[in-house]
């Protein structure tokens, strides 16, 4: 099998199991959590940016006033984005963040013609009629708006059409995204440290090694994405990017038992029909179309 399959089908795997290594810290607040996992990841990503001696290219690349506005807006997104996420897991709607990430790939297309004013083709509309009305069967039968799902695909979604109009690959982009909001993290896990109620070397060694390896469990999947993309066609990573959802509702379901009815499997069926007639639709109309692909992991 192409190497670059392999760590694409890797990377995903990897984000499809992030509940998982979540909900080791469902104890910790969903803040101090994302404030680790800014700040080691940003640590990690420095780390390997000098061990491969790519900071020359790196500060160059990055440090501009248009660049880092740039990024400080999609890193600002990101934490949000991470921050829902990792609230939603613990807080037990693990099915719900999956929704979030199926709807994405529709929204994007959309932010796209609204935004970039990209075209689509008169089937291509038909994906996204079907994901809304998914989204409005959904919000009846909860009796609520998902308002979790949304969250999560509007600033995933937004994060994306950021990203499109921003200059770096994904190592350095999230890089410079961590560095620009690494200090408002540091000074937050300061506070908590400070007033008595910071986890980190407080709570037992489980936390201290799950909340320090927050940066290793982001980097990897995100390298290893940033290696696939350079080797399959775009089409490819737009197939295997919907792996990290569907084992984030398997888990969700049958591994922490989060209740999940006819009902809601009717309007998730409303949604993965949209989703794979978005998928089949594209690939027949041209392999190499191009559509709007996150370049990181979800949560």
């Amino acid at each position: 099998m192409n190497k670059g399959i392999l760590y694409g089908i890797g990377a995903y795997v990897l984000w499809g199991f992030f509940p998982i290594y979540w909900k080791f810290l469902h104890r910790v607040s969903a803040l101090q959590v994302i404030g680790h996992r800014i700040g080691w990841s940003f640590i990690v990503l420095i780390i390997f940016i000098l061990i491969t001696k790519q900071w020359q290219e790196f500060h160059a690349a990055a440090f501009n006033a248009k660049t880092i506005g740039i990024y400080a807006v999609a890193g600002v997104l990101l934490s949000i984005n991470w921050l829902i996420y990792v609230w939603g897991v613990n807080a037990g709607f693990i099915v719900e963040t999956s929704l979030g990430y199926f709807i994405n790939p529709l929204l994007s297309v959309l932010l796209g013609v609204i935004f970039l004013r990209e075209r689509l083709r008169s089937a291509q509309w038909i994906p996204v009629i079907l994901a809304a009305i998914g989204v409005i069967y959904l919000t009846v039968v909860y009796g609520r708006l998902p308002w979790i799902a949304l969250s999560l695909a509007f600033s995933f979604g937004i994060y994306g059409l950021v990203k499109k109009l921003a200059p770096l690959g994904s190592l350095y982009g999230l890089t410079l995204e961590t560095a620009i909001v690494f200090p408002i993290a540091l000074i937050y896990l300061l506070y908590v440290e400070i007033n008595g109620t910071g986890a980190f070397l407080h709570d037992g060694l489980q936390v201290d090694l799950f909340l320090a390896g927050a940066g290793i469990v982001t980097t990897i999947p995100l390298l290893m994405f940033a290696s696939a993309a350079k080797q399959i066609p775009l089409w490819a990573v737009g197939l295997l990017q919907y792996i990290a959802p569907t084992l984030q509702f398997l888990i969700g379901v049958f591994l922490y038992k989060e209740p999940f009815s006819h009902k809601q499997l009717i309007g998730f069926g409303i949604v993965w029909a949209a989703l794979i007639f978005f998928v089949v639709e594209n690939y027949i109309a041209n392999r190499a179309v191009s559509q709007p692909i996150p370049e990181l992991g979800e949560g």
